[in-house]
This record gives C-alpha cells, structure tokens and sequence, in this order.
C-alpha cells in the first residue's frame, strides 16, 4: 500500500521497467487495485485506505523488505536513484554469495537488489562472517566455488 499509488506505479515504470497489467480507480479517487510486472514477480500496490492496510510513510518506516534479484544490481540501482530512490547500501559483493544493493522508494518501501555470483554451502556464509569477512567478503579474491546443499526453499522473484 502507498500514499499515492499514481505515482508509485510511475516511478516502478522508470526505476525498475515495471509494467502495468491491471488497474481498478477507486469511485472516489485513487487507486483501489493495481497490478504491475516486475520481471517475473507481480506486484499488486494501491492507494491507501480505511482498515488495516497503511503505507511504510505512515508507519514512519517499514519491517519489510523486498528482496529481488536482478542480472545487473549495479546498473539496477543506478537507474532506481535517478528515477527518485534512496541508495541506503551501493551495490556490494557480500558473503552470501550475491553482489548486493539496498533502496528506499518514494513510497517508504525497501528492496534489497542482488546478482548471484556464486553458489555457497548452507555453512559458508556463517564461516565468512565468524572468520571476518562478512561483508566485505569479495570472490573474486580468492572464494572457491560450492554447491549449495539443497536449492532454495521458494522460487526467487527475478528481474529481467
């Protein structure tokens, strides 16, 4: 939910190629119910209301996080920042595996961008961190190549 779905579903188009498949304008104004494409995921945003359902803005933050990942994080986050979001973490490689970025959109949302570069064990990334190489854990130096144990329990949302 959003403060102004218009233009949250505008600034999706611009910072993440999202596309609109669906639209229902609320009688009164706004927008009741929206679906875009982002990639291979769908996102449903609408204008905020009476209930339960608010907007990060209105909460003064949010405990959620939208995780996506996408063939180029770097070129991603640039795009997203000059369409209007906060860059909160530039793109870096981390010890899980994946080059990472995390944003702040217009609407108070945040999304965590990743490129997987490499497949770790389930072990590994704890390993990095306790040997101190949490976050600046860089593959390209030195990182030996591992087949994860078992494949992810959900499907990843992907971009492009």
């Amino acid at each position: 939910m959003v403060a102004d779905a218009p233009a949250a579903i505008d600034f999706y188009g611009r910072a993440f190629g999202a596309v609109q498949e669906l639209r229902i304008d609320h009688p009164q104004g706004g927008v009741m119910h929206a679906e875009i494409r982002i990639g291979e995921a769908v996102l449903m945003p609408g204008d905020t209301s009476e209930g339960p359902l608010t907007s990060p803005t209105a909460l003064g933050g949010t405990p959620v996080a939208l995780h996506v990942f996408a063939p180029d994080v770097d070129a991603l986050a640039k795009r997203a920042v000059a369409a209007g979001a906060e860059l909160l973490e530039e793109p870096a490689d981390r010890f899980h595996g994946d080059r990472t970025a995390i944003l702040r959109d217009p609407s108070g949302h945040l999304w965590i961008f990743l490129t997987h570069l490499e497949e770790v064990s389930a072990a590994e990334p704890a390993r990095r961190v306790s040997a101190g190489r949490g976050e600046d854990w860089n593959p390209a130096a030195g990182a030996r190549t591992r087949t994860r144990a078992a494949p992810p329990a959900a499907p990843r949302a992907r971009l492009g």
